[in-house]
């Protein structure tokens, strides 16, 4: 750890003790209790079992490990068992316990879940099923669409995944589905944390997260911040951030409004990572920490994101929620890109590149009026919305200097390639801008106790223009509508044993930017599936899926003269098998575990018919187990322990299929100890890749000069006091 860092540290450790032997006479507050675990309870009369009954602990949608009830698939509160689609959880405890500091870390628990292109380590980039891609619009923030690169940081209280076509909800989408994770809201009681994390790469966090109410008012409030600046783990780099997030609540007779502002600074590494040598038939063999870039080789921007619900109950029978979201991404980047490499002797063949000026903003306006009504002796919720968004992404200046010869990979200097600052006019300017409107309508409809059908509708307009250059040239000018209708089924044969089908359709328009291929057609897909839910004994649910899903149309990227465009297949086609499992196996053993089987690939395109996707495993699966311990060493003090494998199998690297990235398993663990001090302080050790395996995430699909190298052995050390 670098002298700076160690003391940054140490003096946060300082104040918190000091906070710690003073907080007792400003705050009073017991130990928090242990969660209490569900209840199932038993019909004397049959073996019919009675409704599952929440008791405590979670905050409505999870208990613990478990998922229970999710808005993202209806719009309203629903129980998971009833929703005719795959919908995967992961709670607060599992993101706290597994101290996950990224989206890729959360999805590590979910079936089917892979990593795409993340522009050197800066971009959120996640395939569902077989689909998905940077900037591809599948990330939201509590439902809505924003312009954030990164989508997880401190406010995250947990992240759902709704799987398959979602596209009458949410508008543009693939068929593999779409993420949601949900922000952390004000609450009616104070509780606050205070910590602070080491890390064995050098550096740390701190943070705190404080809520409460505003004694005699209807208003609470929620306030987080977070610092972090960890030493990058290869050989040169660092990652700085620093988060405010403040929210505030109102609840009134009727009505309910939350209003939430997050903004963030943040200086990261770019990062293309390492080089497949296809004539040897591996990685080049360097040591995985060596970069082949240069120092500047950085992403700074800033992100703020606004938001604000409005709930109004109109009567005991519906209810209307009006949901805005603005959002801005401002950032520039340089890099030191690989354009060409010698197998024979290691030589490079460099380029300085930048991107000046990028700003990406976004509007999402919707509104929802839900209703459970009687009509015609069945129960119905129905649901009729609208919603807009505006998103626009300009990048002003591109930056462009000539091909540099000379870096060696196995005795690198740095230095050689100065920086760029000539702007390409014929790049610049990079602009794409797309508006949408829809009318959506769904109505799930209860036969009876055990069956449900769902339909629902979506209306979507749009108007799509993008292009560069100075002067500007506008190389995709397109506007058009599509319906996008859906339908599912669910028979319950139990309360908690539940069996479903669904069908679906996407529509997403698309651009080029360049002028090579102009107009695209629009994506259009369409999926099934049929799966079962069950409670596994009390407190523990599975959820298994079969699926197929095809899409003709599909954009994906390829060099053309040495710039990077956008072709479309013909048709591909994704199938698959899921299986995950989340919840306590006993009061004090919880469990997250995931297996997923996908076969995507090219039926049918002059060149790649055949091939398999790019970054998409066959065969993905993962499994974490805690222990609570329970007392040890008196006091009150407690003890919980807790591991597990997160697997990826091989993947094709390039569109042409040229080479496969190796498959990989990767274990990691952790120990809280539990202080039973008047306010609690729980020290927390993360062993990541405890055998320091060597595995790669993701390739930019393009050229084999691009593979994401997966992190070391990394531990860290956190400690929490609670109030």
């Amino acid at each position: 750890m670098k002298a700076g860092h160690l003391r940054y540290s140490t003096a946060i450790l300082l104040v918190w003790s000091v906070g710690a032997a003073a907080g007792g006479a400003a705050f009073a507050q017991d130990v928090p209790p242990q969660r209490t675990k569900r209840v199932m309870a038993h019909d004397a009369e049959s073996t019919k079992l009675a409704p599952i009954v929440i008791t405590g602990g979670g905050n409505g949608a999870t208990d613990g490990y478990q998922p229970v009830a999710t808005s993202t698939a209806t719009r309203t509160d629903t129980p998971v068992l009833d929703i005719p689609q795959t919908v995967n959880v992961v709670s607060q405890k599992v993101l706290e316990d597994q101290h996950a500091t990224s989206l890729d870390d959360a999805l590590a628990n979910i079936s089917g879940i892979s990593q795409a292109n993340t522009l050197g380590g800066t971009q959120d980039s996640i395939i569902r099923r077989g689909f998905g891609d940077n900037r591809d619009g599948s990330i939201l923030i509590n439902g809505m669409k924003t312009a954030l690169n990164r989508s997880f940081n401190a406010t995250t209280d947990r992240v759902e995944v709704l799987k398959g076509p979602s596209s009458t909800l949410y508008g543009i989408l693939d068929p593999g589905g779409m993420i949601n994770v949900v922000t952390k809201k004000p609450e009616d009681s104070f509780s606050a944390d205070i910590y602070s994390s080491f890390s064995s790469f050098g550096g740390g966090s701190t943070g705190f997260d404080v809520t409460g109410p505003i004694e005699g008012t209807d208003l609470s409030y929620r306030l987080i911040g977070d610092y972090k600046r960890i030493d990058y783990w290869r050989n040169f780099g660092e990652t700085k951030d620093w988060l405010i997030a403040p929210s505030l609540s109102w609840s009134g007779e009727d009505t309910d409004v939350t209003v939430s502002y997050m903004h963030q600074d943040y200086s990261v590494p770019f990062d293309r990572g390492t080089i497949y040598d296809l004539k040897a038939g591996r990685m080049v063999n360097v040591d995985r920490t060596i970069r082949f870039d240069e120092p500047y080789n950085i992403t700074d921007g800033k992100s703020d994101l606004f938001q604000i619900d409005i709930d109004r109950q109109l009567s005991d029978d519906w209810k209307l929620g009006i949901d805005y979201s603005y959002s801005r991404n401002v950032y520039t980047d340089n890099q030191a890109r690989v354009i060409s490499y010698n197998p024979v002797n290691g030589v490079l063949t460099r380029r300085a590149d930048a991107t000046q000026g990028s700003t990406i903003y976004n509007h999402a306006l919707r509104a929802d009026l839900t209703g459970d009504v009687e009509i015609g002796d069945f129960r119905h919720e129905i649901l009729f919305g609208a919603s807009y968004d505006y998103a626009d992404t300009l990048r002003t200046d591109l930056i462009r200097c000539g091909n540099v010869t000379g870096f060696n990979i196995y005795n690198p200097v740095y230095g050689t390639l100065p920086a760029c600052t000539t702007v390409s006019a014929a790049d610049s300017d990079q602009t794409e801008v797309i508006k949408t409107g829809s009318f959506h309508l769904q109505d799930n409809w209860h036969l009876n106790d055990q069956w449900i059908l769902v339909g629902g509708m979506r209306y979507q307009s749009y108007e799509l223009m993008a292009g560069k250059g100075r002067p500007f040239n506008t190389n995709t000018d397109s506007h058009g509508d599509a319906f996008v209708p859906n339908a599912g089924i669910v028979y319950k044969l139990r309360s908690d044993f539940s069996l479903y089908a669904n069908a679906g359709k996407t529509f997403r328009p698309q651009s080029s930017i360049a002028s090579y291929y102009g107009n695209l057609q629009p994506e259009e897909g369409v999926s099934y599936e049929v799966g079962a839910k069950f409670e596994i004994a009390s407190g523990l649910t599975a959820n298994v899926a079969l699926y197929t899903s095809e899409k003709k149309n599909v954009a994906y990227s390829e060099l053309v003269g040495g710039v990077t465009v956008v072709k479309t297949a013909g048709l591909v086609r994704s199938r698959g098998f899921e299986v995950d499992v989340a919840g306590s196996l006993t009061d004090d053993i919880d469990i997250i575990a995931s297996y997923g089987f996908t076969d995507a690939r090219v039926l049918e395109d002059p060149t790649y018919a055949g091939m398999r996707l790019v970054n998409v495993p066959r065969h993905t699966g993962s499994l974490y187990i805690t222990y609570d311990v329970g007392e040890i060493g008196g006091n009150g003090n407690a003890l919980k322990i807790g591991g597990g494998v997160r697997a990826v199998g091989e993947r094709a690297g390039m569109n042409g299929n040229d080479y496969f990235l190796p498959g990989y398993a990767v274990v990691d663990a952790f120990a809280t100890y539990t202080l039973n001090f008047e306010r609690p302080v729980a020290l927390q050790l993360n062993v990541k890749n405890i055998f320091d395996k060597t595995y790669y995430t993701s390739s930019i699909g393009t050229n084999a000069l691009g593979n994401s190298v997966g992190e070391r052995l990394n531990a860290t050390l956190t400690a929490k006091i609670s109030f």
